[in-house]
């Protein structure tokens, strides 16, 4: 009988491809997400009422609706209506819907922390409403963001095991189908757990790096 090391080797072609399947859609909806999330706090900063509101209703109703009812949405539902998308590209709506939302949150909450009297500066210094945006809100709320955002990145190698309920191979999808061929589930989890801990330790030194590369003048604080 082989030995589970003896069986990882065997069966490695399948565990890589779904270990890059996992890195790449993990990769694919932190910066899609990333992306529609600073667009959907743009919209939040809008003059127009309405679509304050209707924005704050896309947010709450995103933060609010599990995810995996929208990735079954996707992939199950719209083909009743004629569209039908691959397990990858459900996913990545999917993901990027979801965490568009939780992102736009985070830096609202970075944004309130803003010192007001800075930003009606820059409006009095002619600055349009798009350049106080890009050049003084977006840069401060990025930066005081980081640990959120790092955060949500290392949710989204997490949850992207839930893609494999789409059909979406990905890493513990084929530790999944290596567990029940060799009945060696022990074994098998223990590994998914440790390579999930791998790559959730290479996004928090990441985002480490960044606090400190990026930090904003006076909010630093040496460890001990």
């Amino acid at each position: 009988m082989l030995t589970f090391v003896e069986l990882m080797v065997a069966y490695w072609p399948q565990v890589l491809s779904g270990l890059g399947n996992t890195v790449l859609l993990a990769s694919i909806v932190t910066l899609t997400g990333l992306l529609g999330g600073i667009l959907v706090f743009y919209l939040t900063l809008s003059s127009n009422r309405l679509c304050r509101r209707l924005t704050e209703g896309y947010i709450s109703f995103f933060i609010g609706t599990p995810l995996i009812v929208l990735l079954f949405l996707m992939y199950y539902g719209l083909p009743q209506w004629g569209v039908h998308m691959s397990p990858l590209t459900a996913s990545i709506i999917g993901f990027t819907l979801n965490v568009s939302a939780y992102n736009a949150r985070y830096l609202t909450t970075a944004y309130r922390g803003l010192d007001p009297e800075e930003l009606e500066a820059a409006r009095a210094q002619g600055f349009s409403d798009g350049a106080v945006f890009r050049l003084i809100i977006l840069p401060q709320v990025m930066r005081l963001s980081v640990p959120a955002l790092a955060n949500q990145a290392i949710l989204n190698i997490k949850d992207s095991s839930v893609a494999f309920l789409i059909q979406y191979t990905e890493f513990f999808a084929q530790m999944q189908d290596l567990a029940v061929r060799s009945f060696r589930f022990f074994e098998a989890y223990v590994v998914a757990g440790a390579v999930y801990l791998l790559l959730v330790s290479i996004v928090v030194l990441a985002a480490r790096y960044l606090e400190r590369r990026y930090v904003l003048p006076g909010t630093w604080r040496r460890e001990p």
